[in-house]
Order: structure tokens, then C-alpha cells, then sequence
């Protein structure tokens, strides 16, 4: 990533964040768990209540010119939802205690952590994390996206002043004004930990800052549909995930891979909820403006309503269509419609026969593009869905869920809630889950002297061991 030197007034800007966010999380770091308990609720109800969060969601879609106001407004529940994770925990003193191996674990906060904001959450984003980072006694340093950089400082402005209100150091929380590719890269190196949420080069850029880091990695979400599949539920709920905020979020389903026994009823379904199903000719128009020649997607199609879409392509489709899905032309790496799209675009891809099938077809899909991130399955066949669990080579599997709504935590699943999903070393992250409380504390282990703990080696070597070889 090329970059220039930062300002020097940027340099200040840095200098002085640095310092104040320095002071106030040794403050924080004093407070008890009840104290620390009281300041997630109060920052979390700041942002969650539906005038707030309605302000911001106006003023995001308005600033950056992405996403759909009407879906963008559910997405505060992910706030309500950290926020019950986060008061299930405890981060303050001991954490956990293991007699049996003498284990007692304390909860120690990372300090300062940098964290990169994407244009696609500026307020969930600062919103989820902040509730983490306060529950961890950490202090943190948003660097917003240039293009949403106004709704991200406000929303870091509102949870200011509910820390004001409760008598805690604001500074708890910093948002950098002036940002640019320079000042994060400086951020980061500086920070004592890194979370960075967007695309690939962001999170590489994480990596490579020298500073320990999470981050996420890029979605081609996929839902495999067999021949147990609810049709109805399993098209309803892609709906939800293909529709909620225009597709932007790289959990939107963006592949559906269905058994030939109900294809034809995928389809019919599929407009029932709100699809057009675009033609072949349709569809070579919206390759044509969804990729450039060497196969990159184009960033003027990401998160626009499908009537946007279908015009950009240069043919129209009635005002009602909710999403445009096509048949899928093949899949391999020269084929478009099986890649990421980030947008109100699916392709659907039949599978014939077996359900090692689907599997290679789902195989397939990852090798070109999303490996690590997500799968899903609408399917009441348990043996397919472990085989799916076996085989997929991603960090979370959805069972008969939209992903869009599932993949970072729900109230009908037991996932972690979070606006940050890793994707292990498929996706070029360090680990496999998604980024909740543990990763934004460090434990300080206390061993106590237990009884010896050690098998015979006839128990541990097996057949293998030769007491001869041992005289």
C-alpha cells in the first residue's frame, strides 16, 4: 500500500490522542467490575436508542452514499447483542478458576488498541467495540474511513458524553479526525493492539504493522441447499440475507448451491420473496458492469438497490424487485458470478446427484475467492451437515440461517456477537472465530502445585514402546 508522510499537524494530532488515550485507560484500568459493568451499558444505550441510532444511520448513508436505511436501522441489534455477551463475563480480577490443575486465571487490559473502521459500518463498528473495549479497561483510537468520517467521530462524540455523564474519562475513546492511509499506518504502530474490520489490503496492512493485530477477511458466502431443504424458509431467510443493507456486509449470501430435486422450485420461490431473475443476456450486461476485464469487482456497484443495478447494466426492473439473482455460469476462475459481489446480485448454481457433489462445488467456490470466512446449509440431514463441517474450509457454518444475520452472533444461535469476523489462516488471519471479549484482554495464568499428572510411557508410546530401549 503506498503512502505518504503524515502532516504535521496530523503528526500532532496523533501525538496528542496517544497521550490522552494513554491517561484515561490508566484510570479505567482502577475501576471494579461494577463500575466497568455500569460505563458498557451506558455507552451502549447512547448509540442503541432507536433516535440515536436512526440519526446515525441517516447520516452514514448520506455521508457515504451506501447501504439501505430501512436495514441498516435493525443492525443496532448487534449492540444490544455485545453488550449481553459482554455483561456475561467477567474482566476484572480472577476470571476463571480450574481447581483440578490448579489453574487461576486474572483478566489484565491490552491498554491502547487501534482500530480501523470500515465505510460500510461507521457506527456499528465504533459502537460494538467500544462496549469490548471499555469491558476489557482498555482505551481506544478509531481511524474512520475517509468516506464515513464524519458519522464515525460522531458516534465516538455521543459515547463521549455518556462517559462524561458518568463521571469517567472521556478519553477513553478518541476518533481521529483527519484520517488518512499514513496516520492509520501510524496508528497502528503505536497502538499495543490492532483491530482491523474491511478489506484485504486494511487488514494486511494490520499485519504488517509490527503490532499485534486481528482482523477479518474477505466473504464469498455460499448456502448449499439439499433435497430435505424448506424451500420456503430457505428462500425467505436468502432474501433477508441477500437484502440487508443492499448486500454490503461480506456475510450477505452471494451463492446458492441447490440440489436438482428442488431447483426448479428454488427459482419460482425465489421471485415469490422479492427476486428477478435476470436472463442470460441480462446477466452478461451485469458482468459487464460488475467486473472490469481482468475480473475486479467495480466499487460503483457495491450496496446500490437492484434497480440501480439492473439500470447501470442498462435494462430496468419493476420498483418492487427486492434483489436480482441469475443462474450461475460455471465455477471456475475465469467466471464471474461465483465471486464475492457485495451488493443485491446472487447466482444460483445447480448440483446433480450425490452431496459429495455440492461439496466439490462448495470447494470450488472457496478456492476462487472467500476461503475461511463462511458456508451455510438449509438441510434436515445431520449426516450432510457434519459432512459439510468436515469438508468446508471456513471459520463458521450457518444451519438453516441467514448468514447475513447469523454469522456474527444472534439471539437464536450461540455464536459470539461482533461487527469483526476472522478467518483463520485460510483468509490470512491468526485465528478462526469471531473477535469478542477474550481478544481484547490479556490473562495472566497462576499455576498451583497439583499431584503428578503423568502417564506410564506403556500408556503414552503404546505399542510403540520398547522398555529395552530405555535400559
Amino acid at each position: 500500500m503506498a503512502t505518504k508522510e503524515m502532516t504535521l499537524e496530523q503528526s500532532r494530532e496523533l501525538d496528542e490522542l496517544l497521550e490522552r488515550a494513554r491517561a484515561a485507560q490508566k484510570i479505567l484500568e482502577t475501576y471494579d467490575q461494577e463500575r466497568i459493568d455500569r460505563l458498557c451499558q451506558k455507552v451502549a444505550w447512547s448509540v442503541y436508542n432507536k433516535k440515536a441510532w436512526a440519526m446515525l444511520t441517516d447520516m452514514g448513508i448520506a455521508e457515504g452514499g451506501l447501504g439501505d436505511p430501512v436495514s441498516r436501522l435493525n443492525k443496532r441489534g448487534k449492540i444490544k447483542g455485545i453488550l449481553r455477551d459482554a455483561l456475561r463475563q467477567k474482566s476484572v480480577g480472577v476470571i476463571e478458576e480450574d481447581p483440578a490443575k490448579g489453574i487461576v486465571k486474572y483478566a489484565k487490559p491490552v491498554g491502547i488498541i487501534g482500530s480501523l473502521v470500515p465505510t460500510t459500518n461507521p457506527d456499528l463498528t465504533p459502537g460494538g467495540q467500544a462496549i469490548y473495549a471499555i469491558k476489557a479497561r482498555d482505551a481506544i483510537i478509531f481511524s474512520p474511513h475517509p468516506r464515513t468520517k464524519k458519522t464515525t467521530y460522531k458516534c465516538v462524540e455521543m459515547m463521549r458524553e455518556a462517559l462524561r455523564e458518568e463521571g469517567a474519562p472521556e478519553d477513553i475513546l478518541l476518533c481521529i479526525t483527519q484520517p488518512s492511509i499514513p496516520m492509520t499506518h501510524a496508528l497502528m504502530a503505536r497502538s499495543d493492539l490492532v483491530i482491523a474490520t474491511g478489506g484485504r489490503p486494511m487488514v494486511k496492512a494490520a499485519y504488517s504493522s509490527g503490532t499485534p493485530a486481528y482482523g477479518s477477511g474477505a466473504g464469498n458466502a455460499t448456502m448449499i441447499f439439499d433435497e430435505t431443504a424448506d424451500v420456503v424458509e430457505a428462500c425467505h431467510n436468502t432474501m433477508i440475507s441477500k437484502t440487508s443493507d443492499y448486500g454490503s456486509g461480506c456475510s450477505a449470501d452471494g451463492n446458492l448451491v441447490v440440489h436438482s430435486s428442488i431447483y426448479d422450485a428454488v427459482l419460482r420461490q425465489l421471485e415469490a420473496e422479492g427476486g428477478y431473475f435476470a436472463d442470460a443476456a441480462q446477466r452478461e450486461m451485469l458482468g459487464k458492469v460488475m467486473w472490469d476485464q481482468e475480473g475486479h469487482r467495480l466499487s460503483d456497484t457495491v450496496a446500490i438497490p437492484p434497480q440501480k443495478l439492473a439500470q447501470a447494466a442498462g435494462f430496468t426492473i419493476p420498483e418492487d424487485r427486492k434483489f436480482i439473482f441469475v443462474e450461475g455460469d460455471g465455477i471456475a476462475p475465469e467466471k464471474k458470478f461465483c465471486q464475492e459481489k457485495l451488493t443485491t446480485l446472487l447466482a444460483v448454481h445447480k448440483y446433480e446427484g450425490e452431496f459429495e457433489n455440492a461439496l466439490d462445488m462448495m470447494r470450488s467456490i472457496y478456492d476462487i475467492g472467500g476461503k475461511g470466512h463462511s458456508v451455510g446449509i438449509y438441510s434436515f440431514n445431520d449426516e450432510h451437515i457434519h459432512r459439510l463441517g468436515l469438508a468446508a474450509p471456513v471459520s463458521r457454518i450457518m444451519v438453516r440461517q441467514p448468514q447475513s444475520k447469523a454469522n456474527a452472533g444472534s439471539a437464536t444461535n450461540g455464536m459470539p456477537m461482533t461487527s469483526s469476523m476472522s478467518c483463520g489462516t485460510w483468509g490470512g488471519n491468526i485465528v478462526s472465530e469471531n473477535i469478542s471479549l477474550k481478544h481484547y484482554m490479556n490473562t495472566t495464568w497462576v499455576s498451583r502445585p497439583i499431584p503428578m499428572d503423568m502417564p506410564s510411557n506403556e500408556e503414552l508410546f503404546g505399542s510403540f514402546y520398547d522398555p529395552a530401549l530405555e535400559a
